[in-house]
């Protein structure tokens, strides 16, 4: 049996499914007290992955584990190694780690410092673990659909700024592969997109896919500082400005992991439009 944590997000919901395609018991865990639109076979148990008393129901009888941390990444509570602990004494042998880019790139970013608190936890730890870090997701364009909906335009910072961008599926995918099959213990791997795209690029990929026209609008540092205040925590924004617009070179290259892993080229973003595109139209 396999825990996925974060079910309700764009990995985690995809990653349940892939695993409960190849005949693994599959148990999803998230806060909610239901979740709907589950693959057939994946089981759903209400738990906190910030608190390890709760995630012991979830854990039981199973041998591997996804972490996802999502509100709990900017959490101060109980320490990394307390969720670890549960799940050794569950039985689990195995844990697939969901961290960042940011943790090779900006080691000191204050905004991630919990994310590298899971990681030594998990190298710490006596589970064969697998670390993934992505770059930026495809799926941060979800942020634009409503504007292209409405108005057909795109409104970023940075337009000529190109990043390779992932796309989610392919997270979900490569760590079904470190759940599931043997050669990845101990190995971290950076996941990255195809191709470097820039937002501009990102929004006449978006118009192609619809066969309408969609306006790019440059915004300032400034304009978007305030746009993200509205759903960022403060010290995120800053880090993740610098990144969309003085990224190192190290986030502008293409890492080959996920062609390693998956014997297939890495999704472009226009695969990750053409998937979602009703949500744009």
């Amino acid at each position: 049996m396999i825990v996925v944590t974060g079910a309700t997000g764009n990995v985690g919901r995809t990653l349940a499914g892939l695993l409960a395609e190849a005949g693994k018991e599959t148990v999803a865990v998230s806060r909610r007290p239901q979740l709907t639109g589950l693959p057939a076979g994946v089981r759903h148990v209400r738990a906190d992955v910030g608190d390890s008393a709760s995630m012991r129901p979830a854990l039981e009888g199973a041998d591997a584990l996804f972490v996802l941390l999502g509100g709990e990444l900017n959490s101060r509570g109980e320490s990394p190694g307390a969720l670890l602990n549960v799940a050794e004494e569950a039985g689990v042998e195995r844990v697939v780690l969901l961290s960042s880019q940011i943790n090779s790139t900006r080691p000191q970013a204050l905004s991630h410092t919990r994310l590298r608190e899971f990681e030594a936890a998990v190298r710490a730890s006596a589970l064969d673990f697998t670390i993934l870090r992505p770059s930026g997701f495809a799926s941060n364009a979800f942020a634009w659909a409503e504007p292209v909906r409405t108005k057909r335009t795109v409104f970023a910072p940075f337009g000529d700024v190109a990043l390779p961008v992932i796309d989610p599926a392919d997270i979900a995918a490569v760590a079904a592969a470190a759940l599931l099959e043997d050669g990845h213990t101990g190995l971290t791997y950076e996941l990255t997109g195809p191709e470097a795209i820039s937002p501009r690029r990102q929004a006449a990929v978006i118009s192609e896919a619809l066969g309408e026209a969609v306006t790019f609008v440059e915004l300032s540092r400034e304009d978007a500082h305030a746009h993200m205040a509205r759903f960022m925590p403060q010290e995120v924004i800053d880090g993740t400005l610098d990144i969309l617009g003085v990224p190192l070179p190290a986030e502008q290259e293409i890492s080959p992991d996920v062609e390693k892993v998956l014997h297939r080229p890495a999704n472009p973003f226009g695969k990750w439009v053409a998937r979602n595109l009703p949500a744009f139209q």
